[in-house]
């Protein structure tokens, strides 16, 4: 790793390369189109994920669910690396003033299936906030039809009282 936003993902991890495909065939179930074009390979539509310039990022189903998922885009957004996000409470990813209404967001996702409208305040792991836009939240189902957690998409963001 060279420095914040930047990372090289474990694109020889079976376990990477299945959460990516995870992402993108939960999205295509729920939102009846890709996410990204899938590549030749498993590991081409992981690597056509991690590249997307757009945010996207996921997490698990503990009680209080770990990032288990960022691209590029979300690792410079955040102003950290792989290492650093993957792991982190997915709650720390808004302030806490602005988490119950994020909690609201997510209970509707997983009663809906997804949610194409979602708008909110988050900060990174430097602290800078900013706002997201149209975000896509979905349920993520694993390859056999369990609930995996939950991932988000965007590419409008604004950057707030820098």
């Amino acid at each position: 790793m060279t420095g914040p936003g930047t990372a090289e993902p474990p694109f020889d991890d079976p376990a990477w390369i299945e959460r990516s495909l995870v992402i993108v065939d939960s999205f295509e179930r729920w939102l009846r189109r890709p996410l990204v074009g899938r590549g030749a390979s498993t590991v081409e539509t992981a690597g056509a994920l991690f590249e997307a310039p757009f945010v996207v990022v996921a997490h698990g189903t503990e009680s209080d669910p770990l990032l288990n998922y960022a691209n590029r885009m979300a690792l410079a957004l955040w102003e950290t690396d792989l290492q650093t996000l993957l792991g982190m409470p997915s709650r720390l990813t808004a302030e806490p003033m602005h988490r119950d209404e994020r909690a609201r967001m997510l209970e509707r996702t997983q009663r809906d299936g997804y949610v194409d409208d979602y708008r909110g305040i988050r900060i990174s792991t430097t602290g800078r906030r900013f706002r997201i836009d149209q975000a896509y939240v979905w349920n993520l189902i694993n390859a056999s039809g369990a609930n995996a957690g939950q991932a988000a998409s965007f590419a409008r963001w604004e950057r707030l009282g820098d």
